[in-house]
């Protein structure tokens, strides 16, 4: 079984028992977190799109980890006027593992 999920602002393909990461989500590590906005799922061959949701279709995911991703570099530099800027940012990001899809 597949599934085209949404969250944090993106579409993420999903099978039971993948891993993948998204944007921070407020939840402790363990505790299970349903996605209600399913855009496609499909079993067996069948293909169920949404418009834009599929209706009643959810995908529950447990927390695996709470961490930041690889540091980015900002640099940002003027030539000739002796103005340079390094700075670094790490996203925060939370760890899924899919649980189960229901449609």
């Amino acid at each position: 079984m597949l599934a085209v999920m949404k969250t944090g602002g993106r579409q993420y393909k999903v099978s039971e028992g993948d891993f993948i990461s998204v944007e921070k989500i407020s939840c402790e590590v363990g505790e299970k977190v349903e996605f209600p906005d399913v855009l496609m799922i499909e079993s067996d061959g069948k293909i169920k799109l949404g418009t834009p949701l599929v209706a009643g279709a959810i995908v529950t995911a447990s927390v695996v980890d709470q961490k930041r991703c690889k540091t980015v570099l900002i640099f940002k530099k003027s030539r000739r006027k002796n103005y340079r800027r390094k700075n670094g940012h790490r996203q925060p990001i939370t760890i899924l593992k899919v649980e189960n899809i229901k449609h």
